[in-house]
């Protein structure tokens, strides 16, 4: 599916409106993620949560792959990105490839991997207070990033020759359309 190309001078969205559609981005997710490790945990009748975590983490990472992919390779747009009328398109503004929008997937843990290593290396894996201090730490470098970008885009989005836009919706026809005179 393909598109008319954006003009190259739109502005990108804003990052507030960004960061609201990566919040509710996550609120989707749990629910993908919940049913995802139910499946898991269900096929291979994993009895207690330490054991095959590795496994586990391999079949979600898999999982938010096929999610993330197929939504931005079918229009560009995941659940959370309609309803903050946001899209991703490639540098043309054309609807991403499978192979553009799976180099974006493996790019974008850019988010997490940075802050997620530190904890590991720091020997904080057990702390969650350290985890999701790290990952705030990480997720407010990352919107820095994306602020001192001339284009305010996202690391991910510049390495891989994706951005995102503003996509609103069509308007809706007025219902109310002035009467019509009678023929005499």
């Amino acid at each position: 599916m393909t598109s008319a190309p954006v003009a190259d001078d739109d502005a990108p969205p804003g990052l507030m409106r960004r960061l609201a559609s990566f919040i509710y981005e996550g609120v989707v997710l749990f629910g993908v993620v919940f049913i995802a490790g139910w499946l898991y945990s269900t096929l291979t009748q994993q009895r207690n949560a330490l054991i095959g975590t590795h496994g586990l983490q391999a079949f979600l990472f898999l999982i938010l792959g096929i999610y993330f992919i197929w939504f931005w390779s079918r229009g560009g747009q995941t659940v959370a990105m309609r309803a903050w009328h946001l899209r991703v398109v490639d540098t043309q503004g054309r609807t991403l490839t499978q192979a553009r929008a799976t180099a974006r997937y493996l790019a974008a843990w850019l988010w997490f991997l940075p802050a997620l290593a530190s904890v590991h290396l720091l020997g904080l894996s057990q702390s969650t207070g350290a985890i999701f201090g790290a990952m705030f730490a990480g997720v407010a470098g990352y919107l820095l990033l994306a602020r001192l970008h001339p284009q305010r885009q996202f690391l991910h989005d510049v390495i891989c020759g994706t951005r995102l836009i503003t996509q609103l919706p069509p308007p809706r026809p007025n219902k109310r359309a002035a009467p019509q005179p009678a023929d005499s």
